[in-house]
């Protein structure tokens, strides 16, 4: 089970100095905006990471994503690390609620283009509906990449981890 809260209880927390916050989302979404007490330890390093950390024991870890869902995951991932003897609590709604809650974050003042998360939709996307119109057009061996295309962003879903993802985080227009 995983202990939630709301942003404004998170945000007294952190304001009274009772907990540090871990912000899981991806280097690139972490630069365009976040809320200013967060450390930056993506979901698809964390296990690795918080091993690194020496956190003190009487402070509470929350764990915040763009909705909820990666932070979730994360809270799940460290409870599982018995080594582990922190409080730990993931904001419901993320940094989306934090917004919403009228409370303080840092905004990037450079334009933001699309996240590398829009990018691979697109191409993975685009890619998925080229094949099964191929697929239609008699090129039976395209439903099978359509289908091989649709584990791929399912394994990238489940693990957090998205090959297509690191390569286009290397390309010159996402630097």
């Amino acid at each position: 089970m995983v202990n939630t809260i709301t942003a404004q209880q998170a945000y007294e927390w952190l304001s009274n100095g009772d907990a540090i916050l871990i912000d899981v989302r991806e280097p690139e979404e972490f630069t365009q905006e976040h809320i200013s007490y967060a450390l930056s330890l993506p979901l698809s390093n964390l296990e690795a990471d918080f091993k690194t950390l020496s956190l003190p024991k009487n402070k509470k870890i929350l764990f915040q994503c763009l909705k909820g869902s990666r932070g979730e995951k994360a809270c799940v991932l460290i409870n599982g690390q018995t080594e582990c003897a922190n409080d730990i609590y993931n904001i419901e709604g993320g940094i989306s609620a934090w917004k919403d809650g009228q409370l303080p974050f840092v905004q990037s003042i450079k334009k933001a283009g699309l996240s590398i998360f829009r990018q691979v939709q697109i191409i993975v996307g685009g890619l998925v509906a080229f094949m099964i119109l191929l697929g239609f057009l008699g090129i039976s061996a395209a439903f099978a990449i359509a289908g091989i295309l649709g584990l791929a962003l399912f394994f990238a879903g489940m693990t957090g981890w998205c090959g297509l993802a690191m390569i286009l985080s290397k390309m010159p227009w996402n630097k």
